[in-house]
Formats: structure tokens, sequence, C-alpha cells
């Protein structure tokens, strides 16, 4: 029997009072109780041969989420990103991203490497993390002589990791996502937190992949599964990435034991609500303590510093475990970071620059 999918959000372990706080990512978060118990009771089948029950049903609840025809497993969201690179690049291609995208900067440039597609950055036209339609029309242009590069694909991001966890809202994707498709462009989407974007704007998640051939969204960032992502699309684009997932390794067996986790990381959605809070709370804090920091929109939280390898330094002395991201400090909230976790951090990390100390004045000073 598949386990059931609850959004009770189950007891942690949580460590001791003086203990570091690991605000580095939100995938430092353990597999709930609710979650071991599920894998282990897991119904699950080989699913290279015959498929897995668990692993089908995950699936085909993602894509129903995303509003695609078909969804496949991965064991990785850069993994799920490379296999639609893969299926929509030839050697010799282009792809545009926005400045700062993860399949840019994070991924080894598998996507240039192996997919075969040469990537071209387009500014934050349109705010933190976005690009207009025109910006997309403009880098798509013409097909120039046999020897230059091909345009074939637009890459979004939402959220943008680096941008600081920045929304796209649906009706800017759409616009977007058009323009590219105008242009005779695919579209895909890294959507391995676009949980919390729809979070935050209180839509399905389905409405923010209009306009979108393919879609990546990650289980183990903020939702807590151990491991695990899936891409989306149409079912030809799924029969194909299945290929591909096995020429890159990616074939698994008895995969419901991992499936079984994710079906009950959906059910973690809403609370990713807590997250966003208590990130705005701890943007606000170190605020107050005189820190530069950007108004996170879901979960993350940038600090602008003058020396980045001494302000971490600084924050893991103090007991608060912290990340780099586009030469800031990240700090990012998620379900194993409570309200006094919040304040406890706030508290180690103190104000930017050390309170000074009265020093007596002098006998005869004026």
């Amino acid at each position: 029997m598949t386990p059931a999918v609850s959004s009770a959000r189950a007891t942690v372990d949580r460590p001791g009072p003086d203990a570091p706080i690991d605000l580095r990512s939100d995938t430092v978060t353990r597999p709930t109780p609710e979650m071991r118990a599920a894998m282990a009771d897991a119904e699950v089948g080989d699913d290279v041969l015959d498929g897995d029950p668990t692993m089908r049903e995950l699936e085909e609840r993602v894509a129903e989420l995303l509003g695609a025809s078909a969804a496949l497993w991965t064991p990785s969201g850069s993994m799920g990103n490379l296999i639609a690179l893969m299926a929509h690049l030839q050697r010799g291609d282009s792809f545009l991203a926005p400045r700062g995208a993860h399949v840019l900067d994070a991924e080894l440039g598998t996507a240039a490497w192996l997919a075969g597609g040469m990537p071209q950055p387009l500014e934050h036209d349109a705010g933190p993390g976005a690009v207009s339609a025109g910006a997309v029309r403009r880098a798509a242009g013409t097909a120039g002589p046999y020897y230059t590069l091909r345009t074939r694909l637009l890459c979004l991001e939402n959220t943008h990791n680096a941008a600081g966890g920045t929304v796209t809202r649906p009706e800017e994707h759409a616009r977007v996502a058009g323009a590219a498709r105008t242009a005779g462009l695919a579209v895909h989407l890294d959507g391995a937190r676009l949980w919390h974007a729809a979070v935050k704007l209180g839509v399905p998640p389905g409405a923010l992949t209009v306009g979108s051939d393919t879609v990546q969204v990650c289980l183990s960032k903020g939702l807590g599964a151990p491991v695990g992502s899936v891409v989306a699309g149409s079912v030809e684009f799924v029969e194909q990435a299945r290929r591909l997932r096995k020429m890159l390794g990616g074939g698994v067996r008895q995969g419901g034991v991992l499936a079984a986790a994710g079906l009950v990381a959906l059910g973690r959605i809403d609370r990713l609500a807590e997250d966003h809070a208590r990130a705005t709370a701890l943007a606000a804090g170190l605020r107050e303590r005189g820190w530069r920091v950007q108004e996170p929109e879901t979960n993350i939280v940038l600090v602008t510093v003058a020396d980045l390898a001494g302000t971490l330094t600084r924050f893991a002395e103090a007991g608060v475990r912290a990340s780099a991201m586009a030469g800031k400090v990240r700090l990012m909230t998620h379900a194993e970071v409570g309200d006094a976790d919040v304040s406890a951090a706030l508290d180690r990390i103190g104000p930017l620059e050390p309170r000074p100390t009265s020093v007596p004045a002098r006998r005869g000073a004026r």
C-alpha cells in the first residue's frame, strides 16, 4: 500500500542550545519520521525494467501539480536540468538564461560540456533575477550565416537563487515565455524552488509553468526529502528523458524507497510560508543591527559585506553557519529552524560593528 501523504509537521530531534545554527541551505534538513516510515513501507519494483509503482505515483502527482503531461524522477535537480537541455540543444546551438542562473554558474558547465549549448547570459533588466520579453526577443535575433550559433532555448529560473530567492509572477513568466516561443525558442524552467514561488504568490504551481516546454522541480530544497527532483513535460519528452537519464547513469531499481519520501514532501508545500516569515524576521533583525540586507521574497536572505570570507568566519565562530552566494553572505531558513533559532542567530551574530567599550577620560582632558 502506498503511504499516505500528510501536511502535518513531523517532530525532529533538535540540536542543543550551544549547537551551531545551520543556515547554509534549505537542503540540510533531515528526513522526518513520517518520511522514514514511508520509505520503510514503500511498495517497490524495478524501475529500469518494469517500473516502480511508488515512483510512478510520485511522477504522476508532480505532473498534475505542474500542469504537464508526464514527469520523470531524477536523483538531482542538476541532472533534471541537464536532461532537459540535452533534449533541447545540439552542438552549435546557444541558449539564453538570466545572469547568475544555476545552470550557468553552479552545474559544472554541463550545459556546454554535455548538452552542447553555448550559454548566453541575459542581464536582469526586469528586476532582480528577471529578464524582460524585449530582452529575449533582442537576444534571440535572427539566424546568421551557417558558421554562427543558433539560439534554440530560453532557460528561466523561479525562484532565482543567486538574486536572493526572487519570485517571477505568472503573468511575467507567461509574457517572457511567449516572447521566446514567438522567436522560435523552446523554454525550460528551472523550478528547483518553484514551490516557494507558488506559496509566496498564493497560486498553484502549474500557474507558474505556462508556456514552458519542460520544467524541473526539487523535492529536497525546502520540502525536506533526502534526495530527488522531477523533470516534466510532454509524453514524448519524458520518453526521451528516460533514455537520457540512463545515459547519465541515473537509472534506479527500487526507486520507490526514495519516491515515498518525495510523496510525503509534497504534503509539506504549504508550510514553506513559515520559512518565508522567518527569513523576513531574520532580515529585519540584521538590518536593525546595522547589516546591509536585501528584503527577502522567500526563504533566502542575502547580506552585503565588505569582507565575505572574514564575515563567514565570524558567523561560524559565533555558531551560525552561512554560505556564500553571488559575492554575498547567504542565510536560508528551513524546516529545522524555528523562531527561537532565528532569535538565537541574531544574538550570536550581533551588530555589524562591535559596540565600543567606554574608556575613562584622561584627567585634565576637555
